[in-house]
């Protein structure tokens, strides 16, 4: 399964792996980034996608995080609450998460923001694969969520990109790219793709059928 941003949620990713009957040892989960900051309890979220041997794709916060932490950034009030309390072992973990996962038995790859249309993903900017949203009209990638066209609709894969980052209401469905940030934290939806093993992604519309969502409890 592959869970959107979270963001410290951890009640809402234990309600999404129970509608889904999620087995430890048996599943696989993927988180997409922004697993920790602005939420409830980013700690207890780590700690669940440690003893589930969560794959954590790294986000534009765990890289603030991280950055904080080498004194390369200085951290706001939402970020240094975190990286006061947390562990040797949970820093250890921001570190090793990757920029990309790919999942080539389901023809994906999985980016926290998204993919500059026509680059691989090897060639881009980290920086856009952490905070991407749209394609301006000079055709750069910037993060504004108003201007510019939503990167999704002009990238042709494959593979197909499964990401988050992008807050909205519903999951976006493109030809190529699923976006599944629906704002948990803003009080809307915390939402998975669940596929079954050696299954593609679904392309556009098709790919609803694979998403489960449930309520945020707060925001």
């Amino acid at each position: 399964m592959i869970v959107g941003d979270v963001h410290g949620c951890r009640e809402e990713v234990e309600a999404l792996l129970a509608a889904v009957a999620f087995v430890s040892n048996v599943d696989r989960l993927v988180f997409v980034g922004d697993v920790v900051v602005r939420g409830p309890d980013p700690r207890g979220t780590l700690a669940l996608a440690r003893r589930l041997e969560a794959t954590i794709v790294r986000g534009n916060h765990e890289q603030k995080l991280l950055a904080g932490r080498a004194g390369t950034t200085r951290l706001g009030p939402d970020h240094q609450r975190v990286a006061d309390v947390l562990s040797q072992d949970e820093w250890r973990t921001l570190e090793t998460t990757p920029l990309w996962l790919p999942l080539p038995h389901h023809g994906a790859i999985v980016v926290h923001a998204g993919i500059i249309p026509g680059l691989d993903v090897g060639s881009m900017p980290p920086e856009a694969l952490l905070r991407m949203r749209t394609i301006d009209r000079h055709g750069k990638w910037s993060d504004d969520r108003e201007t510019g066209t939503l990167w999704g609709t002009l990238y042709a894969g494959p593979p197909h990109v499964v990401f988050g980052h992008n807050a909205r209401d519903e999951a976006q469905l493109h030809p190529w790219a699923t976006g599944i940030d629906t704002g948990c934290v803003y009080g809307r939806r915390l939402t998975g793709m669940l596929l079954d093993e050696g299954e593609a992604v679904p392309r556009g519309e098709a790919a609803r059928a694979k998403l489960v969502s449930v309520p945020a409890k707060r925001a």
